[in-house]
């Protein structure tokens, strides 16, 4: 056995909770207490940009404590910095860092948690986003040794011998489940010649196995080797039935047991189905390779080897949009030669022949795969595998509208020159070989090589290999060395001995004897056509020989010989069969050979294909003539195809054959006859086919019914059909209508009308019943007559029910509702609606409009309801035939008034308004409240008194006084309230007249350069607290009034700029809400200039006065004082004092010892003494104590005032 044999130890699998952990118990019964270990949470899967973090985390349980470390399948974890292993103790995470990722670090890690009763492992991959493209690191770093035991592709592995001769073990393991056609491979492979011996001794070998497995195995059967599927995993399977279930079931890969899961998402996974059992292995590495064994118990029951070549996809295949009909091309690129790919589509196996054609290109770089005749059954996933490798793209297949003839056309490709992109992969792949041919060729210039054995073979490696450990040959069709490792030693007769048993050919030497780079390969030509052989020495100066056969041949007619450098290429003009043999080229005593093998496959002229091509169309009962010449190697095959069926003779069909053509006659075509027509043409070189359509045009058959009726009604009958199912080949152009009155013989022919299978007639009577008959019209003709039944105009159809009522609103005396139209009116439109209404617990229903008033709207407010009462409604729709089904009853509703707090609802209201006195005032408020509120008007707080008029309604009040007076002036507030709440608005009516003038007025010089007007206070200033006033001037030299002040709430102004010589009028109005009053005048200020008197009359008297020092500074004081003020809000509030002073003081206003020079919201101002300041709006902010402040070098004045702000309200309307 290629395993080891010896007896294992028992351990027991335990299931985990978390998904994908295997948990392995190593003694037979655990301690109370104690547990195996287990993941609470596992590792995670990564996805991570190179030169990122990746970390990796998880937390295990188990008692005792686990010990935790990390591996990755490729190597060992590096203990550089870059790997760091970490426990968080306050959370129990360990985890692990890998810094600066990098594309080697791409690999699946594995987190093992240990204590002495078990261990758990669970894994998680890490896949790394590379930047930029980077080449294989294996292409970078090939062995020079290992290139030259590839370059050897024929020398296998010897087979290690064992001191009683035989076979080594892992031999039999392979070729006791192999399939008896690869016995002969097997044993080359391993060098075993004897093939009868070997056969002999694996009879023997079968039956001990067989004789081992029926201790365990009931049957076993339908082995299948391991494979890679188109996802990416590989797997193996068998069917097997054990004599006792619980048998436990071991899986080994090179002898080694590894571990397995049922859970598919694990590395490896164990699945049962039936009797069938399934082993897979996910995220396949190189590393997966090798021989793979599965046993019950002790006993081997199967095993298969799986080989990995060194292959990636340069290119991958790409999804393809393909027509119905149209072939679809997929192509991929490979990294290395590889003589075969598996193709999948919907995960099976595709292989070549009529459906698909799989083709790989010389070089076996470029693989592509045909999908013929694409049709819907072919749309899905098409996967590309290659080794381990995978790549997988959709078809999707446009199905077209109508049945379409096959075409010839392709779609589909890589979208990119692969040509160009395998040529600069050869090139790459031949730079590798010619480094290392130089390499090669320096080491046999240092050491010279010792022939001792007839095998140039054996002593070249032999030199090749002193002292050094090389990994022996496995090739696969890629070229690809397994892993598997032999020393070979020099100084080991046996081992010579065993290299001298390979006898090399007479090409195998001379190719790989250092002459050749390469050697020629096997042309495949087709007659006509041009074939070239080529091959390249190492060396420009050699000139060489080509024979054909054993014959020289040179340039002629028939051969062109060419040298560039040190390739020779022998092309072929124009193949002829006598060109297919065996060619050689000689040059310095070396040589290579290929074959060329001229080929005659059936072939089409270009011409004759493009008109062979071209739809053939016939009438019915014609005769459709096809004929194709074509050329090829005879004997050759020639069937027909109608719609993928092959044609024979027969009386309608006549096919004739010949050596240069075929040509296909039917006779007498029917409809059923049009389709594709293919020709196909076959010999022993190849398959070609041509395709074609046939048309056979005929009469459409008849209109399809039933005919469905669209609408039915007094004045009007609309009904529709289908067209027909066939319609002959040719479009529907017309449809011919004919119409029959039921009780009569006659029919009334309607006439044409367009390709649109519906017609409306409106030439009917009510009642009426009528019979219609329909035909097609195409070019070729009138189909059969299609007939309807008998179709009334007027019939009764009744509407179908309305969608239950539903409530929109509900009070104490009225219920509104609204509800949807019927699906469907009955074919004519809807004339109203009924509805009725029914109180709970009653059976019968009562209308709530009759049929003479019938609802037009979708809605209904039903007002005969009574308050408390609980009702359900139902609704019907009218049309022309009447009444149709009832609605389902609507949601029971109670008729009484909903909660509502109440609310204002106009925004617009004023909060203040002025009346004159003796008109009335007149408030009205609305407003929205459920239940209905109770509702209370206020004066300043109290109750209005009797002589107030209030009236309200549902959703409104109005306060009304006839007559007002002054003192009706007042703060009105309207209280709404009800169960929901209350809501309150006020608004200020002030009641004023036109205010009687002031009283008398005086003047008064204070101060030089001024007047102080002062006037006695109008009567109504008492009654009028917004009553202010305004003083005029009138200056002599001028003949206007002009205003010196306005908005004087005291009694006293002061007038600058009096200039002395000149006469002053004053004027003093008073000002309220209604208007202004009369002025009241001033006496005349100013001396007017006396008349000189004549010096004749008096005498000249001087007086000169005596000089006199003034001193006019003095400190500031206040003339006129502030006066209280109470102001309403959102009102002007003007505050005006007056002050002397020498030198002029220095004005600072205060509120609540807080300068206010500097605020914006007052305007201040000092003219000749006069200090006023404004407030534009008065706000409950405003409300404080005002402080004026005169200062000069002599002293200090200070005035203070209180600010009232009255009528202040915090309720906002809603």
């Amino acid at each position: 056995m290629w395993k080891p044999m010896g007896k294992r130890k028992k351990h027991e699998r335990k299931r985990s909770k978390i998904p994908g952990v295997m948990i392995t118990q190593l003694v037979a019964n655990i301690p109370a207490g104690k547990s195996t270990p287990d993941f609470q949470r596992k590792p995670i899967t990564l996805t991570i940009q190179e030169g990122k973090l990746a970390v990796f985390k998880a937390v295990v349980t188990g008692d005792p404590k686990p010990q935790v470390n990390w591996t990755r399948a490729k190597g060992e974890i590096s203990e550089d910095n870059r790997f760091q292993s970490k426990y968080d103790e306050s959370s129990g995470e360990y985890t692990l860092e890998i810094h600066k990722v990098s594309g080697a670090d791409a690999d699946t890690y594995k987190c093992f948690a240990t204590n002495e009763y078990g261990k758990a492992v669970c894994t998680a991959t890490l896949n790394v986003i590379e930047v930029g493209f980077k080449k294989e690191k294996a292409m970078e770093e090939l062995d020079l040794f290992c290139y030259l035991l590839h370059a050897y592709s024929k020398v296998k592995e010897k087979p290690m011998k064992k001191e009683d001769g035989e076979v080594d073990e892992r031999f039999w393991e392979i070729i006791l489940n192999a399939d008896r056609k690869d016995y002969e491979r097997i044993c080359a492979e391993y060098g075993v010649k004897d093939l009868r011996l070997i056969l002999k001794k694996l009879e023997e070998k079968k039956q001990e196995r067989v004789e081992e497995q029926n201790q365990y195995v009931e049957y076993l059967r339908n082995l299948r080797h391991i494979e890679v599927k188109g996802d990416g995993t590989a797997s193996f399977e068998f069917e097997m039935e054990l004599k006792d279930p619980t048998s436990r079931i071991f899986l080994y890969k090179d002898g080694v047991m590894i571990p397995y899961s049922d859970d598919t998402s694990q590395k490896h996974s164990l699945k049962t189905v039936g009797k069938k059992v399934v082993f897979s292995i996910k995220d396949l590495v190189p590393e997966d390779a090798g021989l793979y064994q599965v046993d019950v118990e002790e006993v081997n029951v199967f095993a298969t080897e799986f080989r990995i070549p060194k292959v990636d996809f340069l290119v991958k295949i790409q999804e393809v949009k393909a027509k119905e009909r149209e072939d679809a091309v997929f192509e991929c690129a490979l990294s290395h030669p590889l003589a075969k790919i598996k193709w999948m589509g919907k995960n099976s196996a595709l292989e070549d022949g009529d459906k698909y054609s799989i083709t790989v290109s010389d070089d076996k770089l470029i693989h592509r795969l045909v999908v013929k005749d694409c049709k819907q059954l072919d749309k899905g996933i098409y996967s590309a595998v290659a080794g381990i490798k995978s790549c997988s793209a959709w078809l999707v297949v446009e199905a077209p509208g109508k049945k379409k003839a096959r075409k010839t056309t392709s779609a589909g490709g890589a979208g990119i020159d692969l040509e160009q992109v395998a040529k600069e992969q050869q090139i790459k792949i031949q730079q590798e070989k010619d480094k290392l041919e130089a390499a090669i060729k320096e080491k046999k210039e240092e050491e010279k090589p010792i022939v001792e054995e007839p095998s140039p073979n054996a002593s070249f490696v032999a030199n090749a290999t002193k002292d050094v450990a090389l990994k022996t040959e496995n090739r696969t069709d890629s070229g690809c060395v397994t892993k598997e490792e032999v020393k070979l030693k020099e100084d080991d007769t046996k081992s010579k001995k065993q290299e001298t048993e390979y006898k090399w050919t007479d090409k195998e030497y001379f190719e790989n004897d250092g002459g050749f780079i390469s050697g020629l390969s096997d042309v495949s030509a087709i007659i006509g056509e041009t074939a070239e052989m080529a091959c390249k020495l190492s060396s420009e100066d050699c000139e060489g020989s080509w024979f054909k056969d054993g014959k020289k041949i040179s340039t002629d007619e028939d051969f062109i010989i060419i040298k560039e450098g040190a390739t020779h290429k022998l092309v072929i003009n124009s193949c002829k069969e006598e060109h297919s043999g065996k060619y050689r080229f000689e040059a310095d005593g070396r040589k290579t050979e290929a074959m060329i093998n001229v080929k005659d496959p059936p072939r089409f002229d270009p011409d004759d294909l493009s008109a062979f091509t071209q739809p053939v169309t016939v009438k019915v009962g014609q005769n459709a003539i096809f004929k194709m010449p074509f050329v090829g190697h005879e004997p050759m095959k020639i069937q027909w195809y109608r719609e993928g069926e092959e044609l024979r003779d027969d009386s309608n069909i006549k096919i004739e054959k010949s050596a240069s053509h075929s040509r296909l006659l039917l006779s007498k075509c029917q409809r059923k006859d049009t389709g594709e027509i293919k020709l196909r043409l076959k010999n022993e070189h190849g398959i070609t086919e041509a395709i074609t359509q046939l048309i056979v045009l005929d009469k459409p058959t008849p209109p399809q019914g039933p005919a469905e009726i669209i609408e039915s009604s007094a004045c009007c009958v609309e009904f529709k059909w289908r067209p027909p199912k066939d319609d002959g080949g040719s479009p529907v152009i017309n449809y011919v209508l004919e119409r029959q009155q039921v009780g009569r013989n006659t029919w009334k022919k309607i006439g044409e009308i367009p390709g649109v299978p519906s017609y409306r007639d409106t030439d009917v009577e009510h009642g009426r019943r009528y019979c219609y008959r329909i035909q097609a019209k195409t070019t070729v003709g009138l189909s059969e007559v299609m007939e309807t039944d008998d179709i009334q105009a007027g019939t009764l159809a009744f509407p179908g029910p309305p969608a239950p009522p539903k409530v929109v609103s509900a009070s104490n005396d009225c219920i509104i509702l609204s509800w949807a139209p019927p699906a469907n009116t009955g074919g004519s439109r809807i004339l109203g609606y009924i509805l009725e209404k029914r109180k709970n617990g009653s059976n019968l229903w009562g209308v709530v409009n009759d049929m003479d008033e019938l609802i037009k709207e979708k809605s209904y407010a039903v007002k005969d309801v009574v308050a408390g009462m609980e009702y359900e409604f139902r609704v019907t729709a009218i049309n022309m035939s009447g009444a149709g089904e009832f609605s389902n009853p609507s949601e029971f509703v109670f008729a009484r008034d909903p909660k509502m707090r109440p609310r204002f609802t106009n925004r617009k209201m004023k909060s203040f308004m002025v009346v004159k006195a003796g008109n009335s005032v007149r408030i009205t408020v609305a407003f929205e409240a459920s239940p209905r509120p109770e509702i209370t008007w206020l004066k300043d707080n109290v109750p209005v008194t009797k002589r107030v008029t209030c009236s309200n309604s549902d959703d409104s009040s109005q306060m009304l006084i006839p007559s007002s007076e002054r003192s009706d002036s007042g703060i009105y507030s309207i209280v709404v309230k009800n169960l929901a709440g209350q809501e309150t608005f006020s608004i200020e009516v002030r009641v004023t007249d036109d205010p009687k003038p002031p009283g008398p007025v005086e003047l008064e010089e204070n101060v030089p350069g001024t007047v102080t007007v002062i006037w006695e206070p109008s009567p109504d200033e008492k009654r009028d607290d917004r009553l202010h006033y305004t003083v005029s001037k009138l200056d002599s030299t001028k003949r206007t009034w002009s205003t010196v002040a306005d908005r004087l709430f005291n009694n006293k102004f002061t007038v600058c700029n009096i200039m002395h010589g000149r006469e002053y009028h004053f004027r003093v109005y008073a000002k309220n809400d209604m208007g202004i009053s009369a002025p009241s005048e001033s006496p005349t200020w100013g001396v007017e200039k006396k008349r000189a008197i004549p010096v004749s009359n008096k005498k000249f008297v001087v007086t000169i006065p005596t000089k006199k020092e003034c001193d006019l500074r003095c400190a500031p004081t206040f003339i006129v004082p502030l006066k209280l003020h109470t102001a309403p809000k959102g009102y002007e509030c003007y505050m005006s004092c007056a002050v002397k002073g020498n030198p002029k003081p220095r004005i600072t206003w205060y509120r609540n010892n807080i300068s206010l020079n500097t605020n914006t919201n007052y305007y201040i101002s000092n003219t000749c003494g006069v200090c006023s300041m404004l407030i534009l709006r008065v706000g409950p902010k405003d409300m404080g104590e005002y402080t004026i402040t005169a200062e000069n070098a002599l002293g200090r004045a200070e005035c203070s005032t209180t600010l009232n702000v009255r009528g202040e309200r915090e309720a906002d309307l809603c």
